[in-house]
C-alpha cells in the first residue's frame, strides 16, 4: 500500500505516495538533492528568481540523466558484444 509522505523542495511542502521504502528513500534523496543544487545556483547567481533557479536545476540533472543514459547505452552494447563472442566461442568449441 502506497505510504503518503511530505517533502519540502525550496520551501514548499509537497505531500507524495510512494510504493515502497525504497521508492521512498529515492524520494527524499532526490528532494535534497535539488534543494542542495538550489541553495548552490542561488549563491552562485544571488537575486535570479526561483523559475530561473528551478530552471538551473532541471536543466543540470536533465544533462545528468542523459550523459549516464549514454553510458549505460555503451555499457548495455559493451555486454551484448561480449555476451555473443562468449557464445561464438562456446558454440565453435564444444
Amino acid at each position: 500500500m502506497d505510504q503518503r509522505i511530505t517533502i519540502k523542495i525550496a520551501g514548499q511542502d509537497y505531500t507524495l505516495k510512494a510504493a515502497t521504502p525504497e521508492h521512498e528513500e529515492l524520494i527524499r534523496k532526490a528532494a535534497e538533492t535539488i534543494n542542495a543544487k538550489i541553495a548552490a545556483y542561488t549563491s552562485k547567481f544571488p537575486g535570479r528568481a526561483m523559475t530561473d533557479i528551478m530552471s538551473f536545476v532541471a536543466l543540470n540533472e536533465s544533462i545528468s540523466n542523459l550523459a549516464l543514459q549514454k553510458k549505460l547505452d555503451g555499457i548495455n552494447a559493451e555486454v551484448k558484444s561480449l555476451t555473443e563472442a562468449t557464445e561464438s566461442y562456446l558454440k565453435n568449441n564444444m
